[in-house]
């Protein structure tokens, strides 16, 4: 089947840029030799921080999906929580392991992952999501292991943002073969053959809703500013380079808050239970829109 196809190429892909043992060690120490003050550190901790409501309560434990270097692990465990990294090939994981990068791995397919129900407090799928060949396959799964709720950090579908685009790609329903070469990456695919599968909060909204699940909270970002290089750029203040990476920021946020376009990437919640007014208060102070879901009349 094609899925299985894609996953078997994705499982080669790492292997394939770094063959060796040494050329996946060398990726962490060039990490740690470039330290915290550069844009590539700048740019990963935007999408972190996002999880610091929710790590404020220590010793929760945590599953990362598709965490291919270990580091959103990492971040977690360095937080004071539990984290297990899970990866379909754990030949990178198990260097991470050795290195003290994380402190323990496993082998996991998003679709069919093994651990228990509830087994997690949250689980986490940065980055990832839209490389799967079935996604909602592996949310469900990721639901179905978390006890609390499931973080997903995915580039945002602009359409459902951009009511031109929505209406054009209306007009355009008929000849489908223009539209698609308007709007280039209406349809992108990538090398091992997976569609690439942007979210929306609507579509989380609707998945919520079918599983009778609380709440689900968003937070909008635009940390897709990374290049070949970035680990190498200083932040520091009086850096020429890193100076126009935030005025570039800074004006894509002032046009998200103020509707007139979509955010690069989408954070989203999915809550399993809802959570204590102390963790919806740091939620919010986060810059979380929180979505209480109606319960379901005809099942109660």
């Amino acid at each position: 089947m094609r899925h299985n196809e894609s996953y078997n190429r994705h499982n080669k892909w790492y292997n394939e840029h770094f063959p060796s043992e040494s050329a996946k060690s060398d990726l962490y120490e060039k990490a740690r030799a470039t330290g915290k003050n550069n844009v590539a550190h700048w740019l990963q901790q935007l999408f972190f921080s996002c999880l610091d409501p929710l790590l404020d309560k220590k010793d929760r434990n945590w599953l990362t999906v598709g965490d291919a270097y270990g580091f959103d692990a990492q971040y977690i465990l360095n937080s004071g929580n539990r984290a297990l990294a899970t990866d379909l090939n754990t030949d990178f994981l198990n260097i991470a392991q050795k290195e003290g990068i994380i402190n323990a791995c496993a082998a996991e397919n998003a679709e069919k992952l093994t651990q228990a129900d509830n087994s997690f407090d949250f689980v986490l799928c940065k980055e990832s999501y839209h490389h799967f060949p079935r996604p909602y396959a592996a949310m469900y799964e990721m639901i179905r292991v978390a006890r609390s709720g499931v973080v997903v950090m995915e580039p945002q579908d602009p359409v459902s943002k951009m009511p031109l685009l929505l209406m054009l790609s209306n007009v355009f329903a008929r000849n489908g073969r223009f539209f698609n070469k308007l709007w280039k990456n209406r349809f992108s695919f990538e090398p091992v053959g997976n569609f690439v599968y942007k979210v929306s909060e609507r579509e989380f909204e609707k998945m919520a809703a079918g599983l009778g699940l609380p709440m689900v909270g968003f937070k909008k970002i635009n940390p897709n500013y990374w290049f070949k290089g970035a680990d190498s750029i200083s932040t520091d203040q009086h850096n020429r380079q890193f100076f126009f990476i935030k005025m570039k920021k800074l004006l894509l946020d002032a046009l998200v808050k103020l509707k007139a376009m979509p955010s690069q990437v989408l954070t989203t919640v999915i809550f399993k239970q809802l959570p204590d007014e102390y963790t919806i208060n740091l939620l919010k102070k986060n810059g979380y829109h929180l979505v209480y879901i109606p319960e379901n009349p005809y099942l109660n």
